[in-house]
């Protein structure tokens, strides 16, 4: 085998057992007991999201051609914002603070936030750097329109008192957008929030974990490394020390951990002692308090490197927010699977894709403040991971754009049972009031 060919075999195993469980499973969806039968608003929905369908798929087909990178989204936030404004949509551009953020409301005549709900929907649209739409941003922001215009052409004549608010929310790709969108008072009132988010199989609860940033600078003594090695402290060789200290630390790691470091600066000539040196570090966890705890460990093996290597150390954690584990609400995730089981799909329950298959989203930091919603929906074939070329092109395909249809739907439809179904809402506060309540990122770890 290519040495730069990674072997499948891992991948191949865990795909196998995930047909076979899926094959021995004979329910897959989630139970709802107090599910009210709303045929009328749903099929209103549905047909709305349907006729929709040309403006939501060329959407997502004008931002997959036009990917932007964080915080620089500006053509995208405007394509977004002119097709809500075609659709009769009042939208605030530069919104909470945040120059590509997007919002816009709706609420009927007698909306009082006292009595009646505000649920919130969601769309992203920022892009990798160097491979584009790569995690089919360009499908949820169109996802997210399409279950608010939906939603919206439902309610018309419905009388449910509530509001509706359309969230435009940037930069979640190495950063944490939806932090800066929170600490701006974005989510005052909402009482839950709700978006998908594409894969390579439709999944109504999936593990996302939590994620801090940490940016480290050793400083030594520069010294000539041939005549007078002696004189020079080697930051190299602290950010050395600090790299295989992260690594040895992994296998002490519970198997939801993860730890991903570079060394972006380690001198500039061989024959210089390098006085400078610098780490750029990821800290994963599945939840907050582990997170907390591996960020801890991280801090002694720098700090211990620094001592070894007679250096001093400088360090920044969470230069962007950090990002929190996803606490995805099984109440909504069950009116969710309702949804797409009228549409002919059927998503899979948490634990039939192993956990390890995780990566982190802001949208975790949205969870932990009010109850949230983020399946997963099909748009590639099974095995084709996020991040990559094969999910790049699935984000522009007919699967993506019959997929867009579905969520659109089933945003709106799971947006209008939260308004409508006073039993729905009250079973969803009970259970996030259950799993701790309000946990803000800003508190955990500062600003």
């Amino acid at each position: 085998m290519d040495r730069l060919t990674p072997s499948r075999a891992y991948l191949d195993q865990i795909n196998s057992q995930v047909e076979a469980d899926i094959a021995a499973t004979e329910e897959l969806s989630y139970p709802d007991p107090d599910y009210p039968e709303q045929p009328k608003l749903w099929q209103r929905v549905a047909a709305a999201a349907e006729s929709y369908q040309d403006d939501l798929v060329a959407l997502s087909l004008d931002l997959h051609a036009h990917p932007e990178v964080a915080f620089e989204e500006h053509r995208s936030a405007a394509a977004i914002a002119e097709l809500l404004e075609q659709h009769g949509v009042s939208v605030t551009r530069q919104a909470f603070g945040v120059e590509t953020a997007l919002h816009a409301s709706w609420a009927t005549t007698d909306f009082d936030p006292q009595l009646h709900p505000t649920i919130a929907v969601l769309s992203e649209y920022d892009a990798l750097p160097g491979i584009g739409h790569a995690c089919g941003h360009n499908v949820i922001a169109a996802c997210g329109v399409g279950g608010f215009i939906s939603a919206l052409e439902a309610l018309k004549n419905a009388e449910i008192p509530g509001r509706l608010v359309f969230l435009g929310t940037p930069a979640e790709e190495g950063h944490s957008g939806k932090e800066y969108l929170i600490r701006g008072g974005a989510f005052e009132g909402v009482d839950a929030a709700i978006m998908i988010h594409p894969f390579s199989y439709d999944i109504g609860s999936h593990v996302w974990v939590g994620r801090r940033n940490l940016s480290v600078t050793f400083r030594g003594v520069a010294a000539h490394a041939s005549s007078e090695p002696f004189m020079g402290r080697n930051a190299l060789d602290a950010a050395t020390l600090a790299y295989q200290g992260l690594g040895l630390l992994r296998q002490q790691m519970p198997h939801s951990d993860r730890l991903h470091a570079i060394i972006d600066d380690g001198g500039e000539r061989a024959s210089i002692i390098p006085e400078s040196a610098s780490m750029s570090i990821y800290v994963r966890s599945l939840y907050t308090d582990t997170l907390l705890d591996l960020s801890s460990r991280v801090d002694d093996i720098i700090e211990g490197a620094a001592l070894m290597a007679g250096v001093t150390v400088e360090k920044k954690w969470d230069v962007h927010p950090a990002t929190l584990p996803v606490r995805n609400n099984e109440t909504l995730v069950a009116r969710w699977t309702r949804t797409q089981v009228e549409q002919g799909r059927q998503p899979l329950p948490a634990g039939i894709i192993p956990a390890t298959l995780a990566a982190s989203t802001d949208f975790g930091n949205v969870s932990q403040l009010v109850p949230g919603l983020h399946p997963m929906v099909k748009i590639a074939p099974v095995g084709v991971a996020l991040h990559t070329e094969g999910m790049e092109r699935a984000a522009a395909s007919e699967e993506a754009a019959t997929a867009i249809v579905h969520s659109a739907a089933g945003l709106g439809q799971v947006a209008i049972d939260a308004l409508a179904d006073p039993t729905l809402l009250a079973r969803a506060r009970e259970e996030f009031a259950a799993e701790g309540g309000v946990v803000r990122s800003a508190d955990l770890f500062g600003a």
